[in-house]
């Protein structure tokens, strides 16, 4: 999902306990109709870099759809720090769009709440089938064993993005492709005012998704096999005080990226301020803050050693948009046709394009338009070393509690505190005690 999400701590765990024990949710009104024919309401998530941006990208998409059947869709864009609450709320209201898009991490959530339509066999026919999908983008669409909450919309992934001057200025002749390698540059890159990289200490869920990728790099996970938290396990220990460690200790981020949660370490790279950026499927932002693609190079995530590889070494979670529809919709036929329309071929290319993002279709991922040194690094670490989050009732709650405890960590780096294993497992301690019992 996108990085520049910052859900909300204080509500988000209470509107989903309630959606999981309301009565179906969004489908309290039984499951949906064709009421209201010739309407939709869509909420959009951010993708670019404003809200005014994406208007720009999707109107006329949406406008194409309405002149193609008859459907005026109603659209809104809602900032990623807004779109979790605002789904919850609906979720237990009853009272939300009649589709959505959602971060494909919170798939199976909100599939929890029984508030969104199943795609079952059936409903991925009229869209023209399950296997037009690419694997790993269905693999974050709700939880295993069940019937998809949603369909995939915008891949991405991870990469290392890296400013090619200031590399050359400082004698580096290749991106690295180990930790200790890209802490060895970014000191040397971090002076004159300058840093070696930046970071947005201050959003959880980009925390989030980058101790997840250190956890599987150590060999751990959140969660055991039943799907119980166990968030203070040696290896994903290290794996947090490893990410914060790097304003902490090695002193590559600038305490100030402390606060950061809303793009700013994407302004500052783009800006010349920090020569590397870890971000999903960047250059269409880059490119909308003046930063020529000839300016920086594009490289795999780096890892503990060696080089990424299917099942070993994951570089990255498998990042995405996923589109929803509420079950209670008054125009079931019309939202059907509109994610058909959303998903198809054509408007894949139109859409990925714009946010230099990957097609989740397979079809429109073939096409010449996304075989871009850019995207062949996107392209090869979904096919081979990217994981997803944890499809998970809970996980929305795991995002927020951990993302906040790192938080509160690199709080504590800016602050020059010592990050050590002991602070770092009291703080995943008492994130673990925020999680839901059963």
């Amino acid at each position: 999902m996108r990085s520049i999400r910052a859900a909300a701590v204080g509500a988000v765990t209470m509107s989903l306990a309630l959606a999981a024990t309301a009565c179906g949710g969004g489908s309290a009104a039984g499951g949906g109709s064709n009421d209201s024919p010739k309407t939709l309401t869509y909420w959009a998530s951010n993708q670019g870099a404003s809200i005014e941006i994406d208007k720009k990208v999707l109107q006329p998409e949406l406008d194409k759809f309405e002149k193609q059947t008859g459907v005026k869709v109603k659209l809104e864009v809602v900032p990623w720090s807004d779109l979790l609450n605002r789904i919850l709320t609906a979720t237990t209201s009853g009272q939300g769009p009649d589709v959505l898009n959602i971060g494909n991490t919170w798939s199976a959530s909100l599939q929890a709440t029984g508030a969104l339509l199943p795609w079952d066999a059936k409903q991925f026919d009229a869209i023209g089938g399950k296997d037009r999908f690419v694997a790993s983008a269905l693999g974050s669409t709700g939880a295993q064993g069940k019937d998809p909450a949603a369909v995939p919309l915008y891949s991405m992934a991870y990469a290392l993005y890296y400013n090619k001057k200031m590399f050359a200025d400082a004698g580096i002749a290749n991106p690295p492709a180990t930790w200790a390698e890209l802490i060895a540059d970014g000191k040397k890159l971090s002076k004159g005012g300058k840093w070696g990289l930046g970071a947005e200490g201050s959003n959880p869920s980009e925390n989030i998704h980058h101790v997840f990728v250190f956890a599987k790099q150590h060999g751990a996970d959140f969660f055991t096999a039943d799907g119980k938290p166990d968030f203070t396990n040696d290896g994903v220990v290290s794996a947090v005080q490893q990410y914060v460690g790097l304003m902490a200790s090695d002193k590559i981020i600038a305490p100030g990226n402390a606060e950061y949660a809303q793009n700013q370490s994407v302004s500052d790279f783009a800006k010349g301020k920090n020569a590397m950026l870890l971000w999903q499927s960047a250059s269409a932002n880059l490119k909308s803050q003046g930063m020529s693609e000839a300016d920086y190079g594009i490289a795999p995530v780096p890892v503990q050693s060696g080089t990424p590889g299917t099942g070993a070494n994951v570089n990255s979670m498998v990042a995405g948009i996923n589109m929803a529809v509420f079950k209670n919709t008054h125009n079931l036929d019309g939202a059907t046709k509109f994610v058909k329309f959303m998903t198809s071929d054509a408007e894949q290319k139109i859409l990925n394009t714009a946010y230099s993002s990957i097609p989740p279709v397979a079809a429109a991922q073939a096409d010449s338009a996304f075989n871009t040194p850019a995207n062949a690094v996107l392209k090869d670490t979904l096919a081979k070393s990217a994981a997803a989050l944890p499809q998970v009732a809970d996980e929305s709650q795991f995002e927020t509690a951990v993302g906040t405890a790192v938080k509160e960590l690199f709080a504590d780096a800016a602050a020059g505190r010592a990050v050590t294993a002991e602070s770092v497992k009291a703080k995943l301690e008492k994130a673990q005690q925020q999680m839901p019992t059963k």
